[in-house]
C-alpha cells in the first residue's frame, strides 16, 4: 500500500544540498572576518557551529540519507565544517594576540618614575577620635583615668551597685575569665576605672575614661564583642543634674559643631540616681533647625524620630560613693557613659562596624585621617 508508514517517511528523506552548505560556510566566513574581538568570536562560533546552525544541522542528517549519498554527503559537509573550523582558529590567534597587546599598552608601568616606597600609614579614626575627646575634657579641666581591662566583679559589678542576680552577669553579656569562679572578667565598661580613681584619691574628682570594653555580642553591622567608650565622673560638693546637662551640651557642640538642642529622657542604671537617657537634635535633617521643624522620615542617622542618642548618664547612686570610700552626705557626683563607635558612625557617617575593626588600610584614609 502507497500509504503506509514507511513510505511516507522514505518520501522525506533529507538532502544535503550542495549550495545551502557553501552558502552557509561564506556567511560563516564573513562573520568571522567582522568579529573584532573575541567576545564577538565566540557568539559567531555558536551561531555557525552550534546545535542549531546549519552545519551542525546537515551533519546529523547525514544518517537519514540512503547508504549511496552518504559518502559524497559526508565529505561537503565535513569539507564545509573544516573550512570553517580553520577559520575560527585563525581569527581567534589574532584577536587574541591584539587584545593582549592592547592590555599590555594600557597597563604599562613607568619603572622610571620615582615612587614612595614606604607609604605612609594613617591613623584609626577611632583613635583620632578617642584623642579629640580627650582633648575636651583636658581643655575644661579634667584628667584622664585608665584602669586594667581584666577586672574583678567587685569592681565591674558590685561596687557599682548592681544586684547578684542582675542580668549584666551573665554568660550572654558578660565575657568571664578561667578558671570557674574566679571572679575575673574583661571588663564590660570602663566605669571599674572610676571606682579606682575614688578610691585612690578620693574627692573632689573629675576624671574622663576612654578604653576597651567587652561583651558577649556578636559581630554585626552595629555591635561587635570589643568596642570602645569613653565615661565621665565629676564628685564635687554641691554639684547637680544642671551641671551634667551643661557638661554634655558642650561636649556633644566640640563634637559635632553649632548649639546642640537636647533632652533627658528617664531611665534606670544600677549605679546613677537619678538616671536618664541624654538625647539630642539631628544635625544631619531638618530637626537640626529647632523643635518647631519636623524631621525628614527618610533621615538615616535619626531614623525620623528627630533625635539621636547619645548615652546614659545621671547622679551618682549614693551606694557607689560609699562602696568607693566617699561620704555622699558631703559629695555629691554625675556620671555619663558615651560609645565612641557610635559617635564615629553618627559623626563620619560610617554604616558598618565590620569597616572599622576588618583592618582595610583603606578605611583611615578614606576619612581624612592620613598622617
Amino acid at each position: 500500500m502507497s500509504d503506509t508508514p514507511q513510505d511516507s517517511q522514505d518520501s522525506v528523506l533529507p538532502v544535503i544540498d550542495e549550495q545551502a552548505i557553501g552558502a552557509a560556510v561564506e556567511t560563516a566566513l564573513a562573520a568571522i572576518a567582522a568579529a573584532t574581538s573575541t567576545t564577538e568570536l565566540k557568539q559567531v562560533r555558536i551561531d555557525h557551529t552550534g546545535d542549531a546552525s546549519v552545519l551542525t544541522t546537515a551533519n546529523r542528517s547525514l544518517k537519514s540519507l540512503p547508504k549511496d549519498q552518504r559518502a559524497a554527503a559526508g565529505k561537503l559537509v565535513g569539507q564545509a565544517k573544516g573550512r570553517v573550523q580553520q577559520a575560527l582558529g585563525a581569527r581567534q590567534g589574532e584577536l587574541a594576540a591584539a587584545e593582549e597587546e592592547a592590555a599590555l599598552a594600557t597597563e604599562t608601568v613607568d619603572v622610571t618614575v620615582p615612587t614612595d616606597r614606604r607609604p605612609r600609614g594613617a591613623r584609626h579614626p577611632l583613635r583620632m577620635l578617642e584623642d579629640r575627646i580627650s582633648d575636651f575634657f583636658v581643655g575644661i579641666g579634667w584628667e584622664i583615668a585608665e584602669g586594667p581591662e581584666i577586672e574583678s566583679e567587685w569592681f565591674n559589678f558590685d561596687a557599682l551597685n548592681a544586684d547578684a542576680d542582675h542580668p549584666s552577669r551573665s554568660l550572654q553579656d558578660t565575657l568571664y575569665i578561667a578558671p570557674e569562679g574566679s571572679g575575673a572578667l574583661l571588663r564590660t565598661q570602663t566605669s571599674p576605672v572610676q571606682i579606682r580613681a575614688m578610691l585612690e584619691r578620693g574627692a573632689p574628682l573629675y576624671i574622663a575614661c576612654p578604653g576597651t570594653v567587652y561583651r558577649a555580642d556578636e559581630m554585626d553591622a552595629t555591635h561587635s564583642p570589643m568596642f570602645n567608650q569613653v565615661e565621665g565622673l565629676a564628685i564635687d560638693k554641691g554639684l547637680t543634674m544642671a551641671n551634667l546637662v551643661g557638661t554634655l551640651d558642650a561636649f556633644a557642640a566640640h563634637l559635632f559643631g553649632g548649639k546642640p538642642i537636647t533632652r533627658l529622657r528617664p531611665n534606670h542604671f544600677p549605679f546613677t540616681e537619678p538616671s536618664a537617657e541624654m538625647d539630642f537634635r539631628c544635625f544631619r535633617c531638618e530637626a537640626r533647625l529647632g523643635l518647631d521643624h519636623d524631621a525628614d522620615p527618610l533621615c538615616r542617622v535619626c531614623g525620623g524620630t528627630g533625635w539621636i542618642e547619645m548615652g546614659g548618664c545621671g547622679m551618682v547612686h549614693p551606694n557607689v560613693l560609699r562602696a568607693a570610700g566617699v561620704d555622699p552626705e558631703e559629695y555629691q557626683g554625675f556620671a555619663f557613659g558615651l560609645g565612641i563607635e557610635r559617635i564615629l558612625m553618627l559623626r563620619n557617617g560610617v554604616k558598618d562596624m565590620h569597616d572599622m575593626v576588618e583592618g582595610d588600610v583603606r578605611f583611615p584614609q578614606h576619612y581624612g585621617t592620613e598622617i
